[in-house]
């Protein structure tokens, strides 16, 4: 199980839980960072510490040109990936109406146009590998159910759910599975210090915050070889939120 997967916007939160996971269950890591280099080399060496290989590639998911050189170049130097996690993302919350030119299109191009950044170039080289993959992309249950202050968020999240499904029934001959885990509120430094928090945990059944850890376990196990059957489908990690 030494074949690699990269994992992007890994250097803190939801991505380095995930990659920290996937470590422990045996796979070495290509991490991704943007602009927060030392703690994906923090990253990096905890993985190490486990026993597995890790690289660093540093690169902003909404630059479609410097995606497919630094993929390229490290697909060419290492192989292509078993899989990918499309982790990367950010958010710029606010009213609707308020909303700049730049809130929409910095949410959209990197959370939705870094889907097809990313996935483009490394498809065809997992294709060539005539073996088994897995795509998983940490969509959100803002793509789901929407969510108030957050249309360019939900719009992009939901916009990576419907790529996935299409392209799952493209790559599904190919035995490379590609599946969506759709966090609810979880517990990272991504949420916003005014969020009325008791307010929204009224309306979580599991009545608490969940944390990247559990996010985290549901992709180890879409990355496993038990879940080979499982494609096009969108696992929700919210506590019973939706």
């Amino acid at each position: 199980m030494s074949e690699s997967i990269l994992v992007t916007g890994s250097s803190r939160g939801i991505g380095r839980a995930i990659a920290v996971r996937l470590a422990r269950a045996g796979h070495d890591l290509v991490l991704h960072c943007r602009s927060r280099l030392d703690e994906a080399l923090a990253v990096q060496q905890e993985i190490q510490a486990l026993g597995r290989s890790a690289r660093v590639l540093q690169f902003d998911v909404a630059d479609r040109a410097a995606c497919r050189e630094r993929l390229e170049a490290d697909m060419d130097a290492h192989g292509a990936y078993y899989g990918v996690v499309c982790n990367a993302g950010l958010t710029r919350d606010g009213a609707f109406p308020a909303l700049t030119d730049n809130d929409w299109d910095e949410v959209l191009r990197t959370n939705l146009d870094g889907f097809y950044n990313v996935l483009q170039p490394v498809t065809m080289p997992m294709i060539r590998r005539r073996k088994p993959g897995r795509i998983v992309c940490i969509t959100s249950v803002s793509g789901l159910i929407g969510n108030r202050g957050q249309v360019n968020y939900s719009a992009s999240k939901a916009g990576v759910i419907g790529a996935a499904k299409a392209l799952a029934i493209e790559l599904g001959k190919r035995r490379i599975t590609v599946n969506c885990v759709a966090p609810g509120l979880i517990d990272t430094d991504m949420l916003d210090d005014t969020l009325p928090l008791e307010e929204l945990l009224k309306m979580i059944p599991a009545q608490r915050m969940g944390t990247p850890e559990e996010v985290a376990g549901a992709v180890n196990f879409l990355m496993s070889e038990e879940a080979a059957y499982i494609t096009r489908q969108v696992l929700a990690v919210n506590g019973g939120l939706c």
